[in-house]
Order: C-alpha cells, then sequence, then structure tokens
C-alpha cells in the first residue's frame, strides 16, 4: 500500500457519502411533486455502492501479506425504488387528480429520508475522521525521520 492508500480510501467514501446525501436532498425535494418533465410521478432514488476494483479472493490472499486489500468505494448505480407504493390523497379539486379525486404522491418519506441523510452525514464524518488519522500518522513519520 502506497503512504496515500488510506487516504485515497477515505476520499472515496467522503465523494460516495457527498453523492448519496445529494441523491437524498432531491427525494426530499420532490416529496410533493405530483408529476415530473415527462407526466410521471416522481419515484424515490437510493445509491447503491460497490467496492472498486475488486480483487478475486484467491488473489486477494496472495497479495495480504504485501498490500492493503481495496481500493475505496465507488457508486455502482441510482436506482428507482419500485417496491415501495405511491401515495393516494383524496384532493379532487388538484389538477392532477385522477377520476376519483386521488391524487398520486411520491413514495418518499420524509423520516426515512432524514435518517438517511443522518447516516450519510455519520460515515462522511467516519471518513474524514480516518483520513485526518492517516495525515497525523504521515506528518508523526515525518517528524521521526528528522
Amino acid at each position: 500500500m502506497s503512504v496515500f492508500g488510506s487516504m485515497n480510501i477515505s476520499a472515496t467514501g467522503m465523494t460516495a457519502q457527498q453523492l448519496r446525501v445529494d441523491v437524498v436532498s432531491q427525494n426530499i425535494a420532490n416529496v410533493n411533486s405530483t408529476r415530473d418533465a415527462n407526466g410521471n410521478v416522481y419515484k424515490r432514488k437510493t445509491v447503491v455502492f460497490q467496492e472498486k476494483n475488486i480483487t478475486p479472493f484467491a488473489d486477494a490472499l496472495n497479495a495480504a501479506s504485501s498490500a492493503a486489500i481495496g481500493d475505496g468505494v465507488k457508486v455502482r448505480a441510482i436506482v428507482e425504488d419500485t417496491e415501495t407504493p405511491s401515495k393516494l390523497v383524496y384532493d379532487p379539486s388538484n389538477p392532477d387528480a385522477n377520476e376519483e379525486g386521488y391524487v398520486e404522491y411520491p413514495n418518499v418519506d420524509v423520516v426515512t429520508e432524514m435518517t438517511n441523510m443522518i447516516d450519510a452525514s455519520r460515515s462522511y464524518e467516519a471518513n474524514v475522521t480516518a483520513f485526518d488519522a492517516s495525515k497525523n500518522m504521515i506528518l508523526k513519520a515525518l517528524e521521526m525521520g528528522q
């Protein structure tokens, strides 16, 4: 592992969590949207993470004694939540109401989204802490070399 390898891993985690916060913010912003630009109801989005440069187990086992395993995290996809049903609210005066008077709202739950945002911000903070610890270890090693 290079001197800056742990810092690079922490940086990928911070980048991934920042994107997660952006997606959660988009979900919260669209909680009351009845239609998108295409006329469809907004669907909640989630972020799927994946390890960068996945190493086969045999290769990882052989390299374990000489190098660190893993290169961080990356975003594999941003997917729409199609399993959670949309909310139907009775509002016959709304122009988007169907013939029975119900308006279909997105499947976004603000409490869930705020929980996800807190989780993402805590993960971001953990990566910052790991980054700072790596930086401090490198600085101490440089001081010892003087």
